[in-house]
């Protein structure tokens, strides 16, 4: 380039930040190893699994794990307010507990009613991109709309008739509320966070800004763009390229955001390594609960510290949770699994880099680290 160009917005020349994202690309490969303090996982961990373990095998109890994957779904609630006091952890609960219920009942109503694949995926995108707003906003972690995402979409597949709403209310809402019941008797045993009684309702809401509109606007066409990708293929379980997209747009920061995308797809090649064994085994209905309780205890003891490493557990955990839903054949469903999040990924990853770009030449923000 001419040393007479014209700088970019912010003072430095536009291929500083391609160089910089070059750099990303390069950040990534250290980035996959790298391991995050463990920060008291073991105890979200213990929670997690008994908030799907006890209710899968209530279900068994009763013959109807094939409702199983409506408790996966609102068993989600235990994961959020980790780092939060305890009653700010147990109002997110509760709040996101409800988000969770009403995306499982946006997608079974969408199933009931047979709408056109389309349809599904722009009503799914709009959720993601709502909840990212709900999310930013009032500070949820875990951020984002992963999990609303992924229950509103796997219910919009999955066959639905008009009794499928109150399952989703009764299976769904209750193992929500035990969810949060296990998190206060938590208290009980002492494994709270340590703040003070001051510090108990400190978590004040923050003003939508320019951040939280791009984090919401990126989710929503990721969810979009990758629904529609994975439905012109075919792919009759196109909701994990959606899931897989809003996964690899987590963040803010462009190198993290190409890092979480590569952790996820290596991950997820690998844990259906996993998964296939698991199948091979023809394992029983008890001991495939007890794996998915491993698996989710495994997942929370993981993923702040290895992204990749945690998806060893998500993966198989997820397809056990389908498996549980509906007989299916488990080479086709290994096969989606690997197709979908390829999907996923490269758009996410696409979408993350164009929005660096773009944010970098219209407004001068440089994010990329």
């Amino acid at each position: 380039m001419s040393h007479n160009a014209s700088p970019a917005p912010g003072g430095d020349r536009p291929e500083t930040f391609l160089w910089t994202i070059a750099g990303g690309f390069r950040q990534v490969f250290t980035g996959l190893f790298v391991t995050g303090p463990h920060r008291g996982a073991h105890t979200v961990a213990i929670r997690a699994g008994i908030s799907v373990g006890v209710p899968l095998v209530i279900l068994w109890a009763c013959g109807r794990l094939d409702l199983g994957i409506y408790a996966g779904f609102g068993a989600f609630a235990s994961l959020y307010g980790r780092f939060d006091s305890y009653r700010v952890r147990i109002r997110m609960q509760l709040v996101v507990g409800m988000m969770l219920v009403g995306s499982m009942l946006v997608g079974t109503l969408l199933s009931l009613v047979a709408a056109p694949p389309t349809i599904r995926v722009a009503i799914i995108a709009l959720i993601a991109s709502g909840v990212s707003i709900m999310a930013y906003i009032y500070r949820w972690h875990p951020p984002g709309s992963l999990f609303t995402v992924f229950a509103s979409g796997a219910c919009a597949v999955l066959p639905a008739i008009g009794l499928s709403v109150v399952h989703v209310l009764v299976v769904g809402g209750a193992t929500v509320l035990f969810s949060v019941a296990v998190t206060m008797a938590s208290r009980l045993v002492g494994s709270r966070l340590h703040m003070s009684a001051a510090e108990d309702d400190a978590h004040p809401a923050q003003k939508l800004d320019r951040t939280g509109v791009i984090v919401a606007f990126t989710a929503g066409l990721g969810a979009l763009l990758a629904g529609l990708v994975g439905t012109a293929l075919g792919e009759t379980r196109w909701y994990w390229a959606v899931v897989a997209a809003i996964a690899a747009l987590g963040g803010t920061k462009t190198t993290a955001r190409l890092i979480r995308g590569a952790q996820r797809f290596l991950g997820t090649a690998v844990g259906l390594a996993v998964a296939a064994f698991l199948f091979s085994l023809n394992l029983g209905p008890i001991p495939t609960i007890l794996a998915i309780v491993v698996f989710q205890a495994g997942a929370e003891l993981l993923v702040n510290r290895n992204y990749g490493l945690a998806m060893l557990c998500i993966t198989p955990l997820a397809l056990l949770m389908v498996d549980l839903a509906s007989s299916v054949n488990h080479q086709e469903l290994l096969r989606d699994r690997l197709v979908d999040t390829a999907v996923g990924v490269a758009i996410g990853t696409s979408i993350a880099i164009v929005s660096a770009l773009m944010r970098r030449r219209s407004f001068g923000i440089n994010d990329a680290q």
